[in-house]
């Protein structure tokens, strides 16, 4: 190794989710992008930055299952969105779109 190699590690989404407000505003605007997978990712972002451990006893699912799930490589079923949802605390709530107002 030469002395001028620098050593990285991979961006990590949920090692800048340090309050409440920066996970609002993050879910917020992928949820903006309307991308299913990308929801996923998002909340598997938060749910480790939260505790991957406690979110599996909230939900009834293995951490294995909420990892693939969370991962963003698929859209997972509709029913582990709620219950990811729900147990780190957030709420659906409907409005119309801004260009159908």
């Amino acid at each position: 190794m030469s002395a001028n190699t620098i050593k990285t590690r991979p961006f990590d989404m949920a090692n800048y989710l340090g309050s409440e407000e920066d996970v609002a505003e993050y879910l917020g605007q992928v949820l903006a992008e309307g991308d299913p997978a990308e929801l996923a990712a998002a909340l598997g972002d938060i749910a480790r930055a939260r505790g991957m451990t406690q979110l599996a006893r909230d939900t009834g699912l293995s951490r294995e299952s909420l990892y693939k799930s969370l991962s963003g490589e698929r859209a997972p079923s509709t029913d582990t969105l709620f219950k990811v949802m729900k147990a780190l605390g957030f709420e659906l709530k409907v409005q119309l779109a801004k260009d159908r107002a």
